[in-house]
């Protein structure tokens, strides 16, 4: 990519052309290090391969490090850990170099091309989990729902009789968004953040789906004499 076709993707993602009297004042009012990272990145050939070749560098360390940050919570590890990493650090490397007429010089170009990876491993992870996980619960998943959902029944008997109804609930209450959120939050334990960008929402929409979803199931069992009608009151 030749620095006329790179400078006419900026000039997009800002609203319009960069002259070199924009890059210029911009420069100025950079630190050393960021002026530098723009103005080889904005560069032709070598000079430009070059710095790519650094930055996807810094990024997949970046990205390795997000990754095993939250090892816990994905359990994601050996080539598909590399192939997520990879992936992150390429698409951020891509989306930083058509976007770099949009760095103002605001902070540090190194916390500017932060943000770009961490954003990909985020997004990476939710479509991960979306692919993997999908809506069928296996029979240990549903017997472990009505602990998740605070529902204690006090034989077993009313567990497994509790289970078949939550399980009719989920399929016969819910809808398909819903479903596939309380699957996704409740049973296989997704990040929320990682779902949110998956889906392309925020959390703060993702906790309302749950709400409105566990309150039908409550609500269904409550109705069907599983549960007492104060704990639908309560919720």
């Amino acid at each position: 990519m030749g620095s006329a076709e790179r400078d006419g993707q900026a000039g997009d993602a800002v609203g319009g052309g960069r002259s070199p009297d924009d890059v210029g004042a911009r420069g100025r009012s950079m630190d050393a290090e960021s002026a530098r990272w723009v103005r080889e990145l904005t560069a032709d050939g070598e000079v430009f391969e070059e710095a790519s070749s650094r930055l996807h560098a810094l990024l997949l360390r970046i990205a390795y490090a997000e990754l095993n940050r939250r090892g816990s919570r994905h359990g994601i590890t050996g080539p598909e850990l590399d192939d997520i990493a990879h992936q992150a650090a390429a698409d951020a490397l891509l989306s930083i170099t058509r976007k770099i007429g949009a760095f103002r010089g605001d902070s540090r170009f190194t916390t500017w091309a932060y943000k770009f990876v961490m954003n990909e491993v985020s997004t990476k992870l939710g479509r991960h989990f979306w692919r993997t996980s999908g809506e069928r619960l296996e029979p240990e998943q549903w017997e472990r729902l009505p602990d998740r959902l605070g529902l204690d029944p006090a034989r077993q008997s009313e567990a497994r009789e509790l289970v078949d109804a939550l399980r009719e609930a989920v399929e016969e209450e819910l809808t398909d968004r819903q479903r596939r959120v309380f699957t996704a939050l409740a049973v296989n334990g997704v990040d929320a953040e990682m779902l949110a960008a998956e889906l392309g929402t925020n959390r703060n929409a993702l906790y309302k789906t749950m709400f409105d979803a566990r309150r039908k199931l409550r609500a269904r069992l409550a109705a069907n004499g599983h549960l007492p009608l104060t704990t639908v009151r309560r919720s």
